[in-house]
């Protein structure tokens, strides 16, 4: 930007100089020179606090690198190379044979477990029956003892002998006493039944839970065998073929998807260049891929961080006197292209030059508007590589 200052301001002179025919000696060249320097350090000063530009500006976006959740031999690639994807279209199928199995698997052992719970319900069933029956033996050997011993108790107030021998009382009081044990045993197997059939997680028996939570993994798994695009974009380079391996572990992406939704064109500005520049500016953009073509635009954001500040965990302090410390970097400042630029080749990565018009010295954008224009019609000359 300054050469085609330097470069404008000596045809002018060299006009003047021809056209009124002013001598050429030590003073007119002195105070041309002079002028000229003054002059055009002046504007650049003016311009650059006020109308920062920047050469340094290209169309950022995002990959994502497309790695498998789950590993297996490839089957089917349907997707083609830089074909315009919709979120959820296929990318890539694993062989799904494996993880069905597993699902069948989880399927069987999971209602069994659904089985084995009736047969618990039916054990308690059963448990509580006996508990009836014991309770009720218990009853019947109760009253047989205590009729047998109130007999002897009558006979022996009214003064009689006996009516039933020690040995027929000891007999029915062990006859009681081993019903009463049967009770009470009968009664902790019901209790042990109950227990095993009400154990619950959430309202589900623990052996069902566990099944069920195996058998959603192994669905998910089965899911996952059809990798499909995260959201609008398309993949380039598609080099994975049906037969190759497709692993989660080692991360090794098998394929690279571009997001269409998150481009950005980020221009980098000086530090001391961006103090009165403001998010709504307007601004104008020269793509170098597109000589002699002014697009309109604005300021849409100033990122307030720099990869030359920041910091990540390590075992090592900060060191300011330390000879590898990155430089001071430069501010990233997101611009917003108003005009239509679909009829324009411009592939993410593309570089750009970019002018911002501040409110201040207004009248000193129109000079930067022409260098913007210059400098987009220098992009007509060019040489191949």
């Amino acid at each position: 930007m300054d050469l085609l200052l330097i470069l404008t301001y000596a045809a002018i002179c060299w006009t003047i100089f021809k056209v009124f025919r002013i001598p050429v000696n030590q003073w007119t060249l002195a105070t041309a020179v002079l002028g000229g320097i003054f002059l055009i350090a002046g504007l650049l000063l003016i311009m650059s606090y006020n109308h920062p530009y920047s050469s340094d500006a290209r169309i950022y976006f995002t990959s994502a690198p497309v790695i498998p959740t789950v590993g297996g031999q490839v089957v089917e690639v349907p997707v083609q190379p830089n074909t315009p994807l919709k979120k959820g279209d296929v990318l890539f199928r694993i062989d799904p044979r494996p993880y069905q199995f597993t699902v069948d698997q989880k399927q069987a052992a999971l209602a069994e477990a659904k089985q084995a719970v009736l047969q618990l319900k039916a054990a308690l069933d059963g448990a509580n029956s006996a508990v009836a029956g014991a309770e009720a033996s218990r009853d019947r050997a109760l009253q047989s003892f205590q009729r047998v011993e109130q007999s002897n108790e009558n006979a022996k107030a009214s003064g009689r002998a006996a009516v039933y021998s020690e040995l027929e009382v000891d007999n029915r009081r062990g006859i009681y006493l081993t019903a009463e044990a049967a009770a009470d045993t009968a009664r902790a197997q019901a209790m042990q039944a109950q227990l095993a059939y009400e154990a619950e997680i959430n309202g589900t028996n623990p052996t069902v839970a566990r099944l069920e939570a195996e058998l959603g993994n192994a669905e998910y798994e089965l899911d996952q065998t059809t990798v499909r695009a995260p959201s609008d974009g398309y993949v380039t380079q598609v080099f994975l073929r049906p037969g190759m391996m497709a692993n989660p572990l080692p991360l090794r992406p098998v394929m690279v998807f571009i997001n269409n939704e998150d481009r950005m064109l980020g221009a980098a500005f000086i530090q001391n260049s961006l103090q009165r520049v403001r998010v709504g500016d307007e601004a104008e953009v020269a793509f170098k891929a597109v000589p002699g073509r002014i697009f309109k635009a604005r300021v849409e954001q100033v990122i307030d961080v720099m990869a030359q500040g920041q910091l990540q965990p390590s075992g090592a302090l900060i060191d300011p006197q330390s000879p590898e410390r990155l430089p001071p970097g430069q501010t990233l400042a997101s611009i917003k292209v108003l005009d239509n630029t679909d009829e324009y080749q411009l592939p993410g990565g593309v570089v750009a030059s970019v002018a911002v018009y501040t409110d201040h010295w207004h009248h000193v954008a129109v000079l930067r508007k022409v260098l913007l224009r210059m400098s987009s019609w220098m992009n007509f000359v060019f040489l191949e590589h």
